[in-house]
Parts: C-alpha cells; structure tokens; sequence
C-alpha cells in the first residue's frame, strides 16, 4: 500500500507539474509591440488604436499585444522604430523619403537603412487656417503675422517650412515662427495668441474642427503655384481641404493645396511573423478599417502600396505575394 501510495502521489505531482508546463509557453509566447502614433486630436492616434484593436482581437492566435503611444509625430516615430523604442511607427511619406535617403533631421545620421514600410494610409493635407481678423488670405499674407509651423519632430514642421520658402517667405525672419504641438494651435488661435497656423493632417479633423468652431471666425488659405514645389519633391502631391467637414470655416468651397500621405513603417528587426500578422489583419478587415474614420474612405488596397519610398518588410511582402498584390 505504501509503494501504491507513492506512486500515487508521484503521478499526482508529474500531472501538476505537466499542467504548469503546459500554462507557461502561452504566457511566454505573447509579443508586446508598441505603434507610435500622433497627437490625440489627429488623425494618427485613432488609426494606430484601430490597427492595435485587430491584432489584440486575435491575440490567442497570433500571440501579439499591441499598444498605442501618442507621440511627437512622425521623425520621432522613425527615431523611435530605428532605436528599438517603438516597433511600428506611423510617419509622413515625405519624413519616410527622407529617412531612408538620409535627408533633412537624418542629414548628419545617414541613410536609415534599417527602416521597411507596411503601407500608406490615408492622404494628409497640408492646411493652412487663418483667423478672419488677421486679414490674411494668401499664403503671402502670413509675412509679418505670428504662425505655428509645428513642433521640432513632427513632420508637418517641414511641411510648413516648405510651403513658406516656395512662396517667397523666410521662416526665421519673415514670419514671428511658434513651434507648438499642432493640437494646441485651436487654443492659441481662438485666445488670440497667434493669427495663423499649418497643421499636415487627414480629414475631418478634430483639432481643425475645434479651430473652426469657436468665437473667431477663420478661413482656410489656399496653396497655390506648386509647380516647382512638385517637381523638386516627389513625395508631395496636389490636394485639397474638403470644406464639407467644417461648416463653421468662412470658406465656402474646397480649398486647394498639397499633401502627403501617412505611411506604416517599422525595422528589419521586427520578426516577420509579427509584421505578416499585422499586415493581414489590416489588409483582410479593410473594408471595417475604412468605416472608422471618413479619412479612410479613399483607400484601396492597391493604393495602400503607394507612397512608399523604404523597401517592403519581409513579412508584409510575404501578405502581398499571398494575395496577388505583388508579384
């Protein structure tokens, strides 16, 4: 009795200790990923949380946990995915453009050769908003007047110094410059604390939004004579603000500029089966993805492969070749 004792007490323990062996792997197979986004009134933060959602709904298939961190915008998300801080990031094309050929904040850096793209996004506008009382209505009218181009990091920063220089404006002496986070320049705007403010970002927007429903009227300004602007950057494309979303602007009409578009990026070193998950989540629920925000009305997924200047990771090239979207 007692030998049978033992050997029951000695299976008992084998099959205690089984179950805890079988319990770890599941525990110790999670991956945690971070997207870094935008600011919390962009368009940016809720595209990172809507892509976050997909992956986590099947996190007992794909082992993947995936978190949302509002950032300074897009060199910060391409410093961060390059540093190993952020896994994905989501980036500008023209910031993108620049990373991968070591141009602008990476000219000292050098080419960010380990940077891959996922895909674009949506289309970003470059908008420049006015308060009525400045009398500013061109863009040659911001001379003299105290403007936002942006905060040190972001893309549209760039964006804004860009469509300055083009018309004839010298950021640094022309202009009184702030360089504040763009969900802050509504406040400042409608306080009186600047007249004008760039802010690159798909629409509707709720920082656009907030600016153009408070008690001082403003204006869209139109962007015009691009040509040269066009043809020196590849990355950049005619566009325009669509005045449907924002009843309470004094424009009446869509309002002409130029754009971007947002883009998906991360590192070589982001395991494979990690960036084919991912992928196939946003590819295969794309038509749920495109009802979350008006912003994404436009895509398809032939032109969520354009815009893009790093080469493909791995793992989404694998997604694309599956599907017949690359050859």
């Amino acid at each position: 009795m007692k030998r049978t004792g033992f050997f029951l007490m000695f299976a008992a323990v084998a099959f205690l200790a089984g179950t805890l062996l079988a319990t770890q792997p599941a525990t110790a197979k999670i991956t945690f990923v971070t997207i870094g986004t935008g600011g919390v009134t962009g368009v940016y933060y809720p595209t990172g949380g809507a892509i976050s959602k997909m992956v986590n709904k099947k996190r007992k298939q794909y082992g993947i946990r995936a978190t949302v961190e509002s950032t300074g915008g897009s060199v910060v998300n391409v410093n961060g995915v390059m540093s190993g801080d952020l896994d994905f990031g989501i980036v500008q094309s023209d910031r993108q453009y620049q990373a991968w050929h070591g141009l602008a904040e990476w000219k000292n850096r050098g080419p960010q050769k380990d940077l891959r793209a996922i895909c674009s996004i949506h289309p970003e506008s470059i908008t420049l908003v006015a308060a009525v009382d400045s009398g500013i209505k061109t863009i040659q009218d911001l001379k003299g007047k105290r403007v936002n181009i942006g905060n040190p990091g972001s893309g549209q920063r760039q964006n804004s110094i860009d469509a300055l220089t083009n018309a004839g404006i010298n950021w640094e002496k022309d202009i009184i410059a702030e360089q504040v986070k763009a969900a802050e320049a509504p406040g400042l705007l409608q306080d009186g604390r600047i007249d004008a403010f760039f802010y690159t970002v798909g629409h509707p927007s709720g920082a656009i939004k907030e600016a153009t429903a408070g008690r001082r009227k403003v204006r869209f300004v139109p962007i015009t004579e691009m040509g040269a602007l066009l043809k020196k950057n590849p990355y950049y494309a005619r566009a325009v603000v669509p005045i449907k979303f924002y009843p309470g602007a004094e424009n009446k009409q869509d309002v002409p500029t130029f754009g971007v578009k947002a883009t998906f990026v991360t590192s070589i070193k982001v395991p494979d089966k990690v960036v084919y998950a991912i992928t196939k989540e946003l590819f295969d629920n794309l038509e749920e993805f495109k009802k979350l925000h008006p912003a994404y009305g436009v895509l398809t997924r032939e032109n969520m492969l354009e815009g893009l200047s790093a080469p493909f990771h791995p793992g989404a090239l694998k997604y694309f070749k599956e599907v017949g979207l690359v050859k």
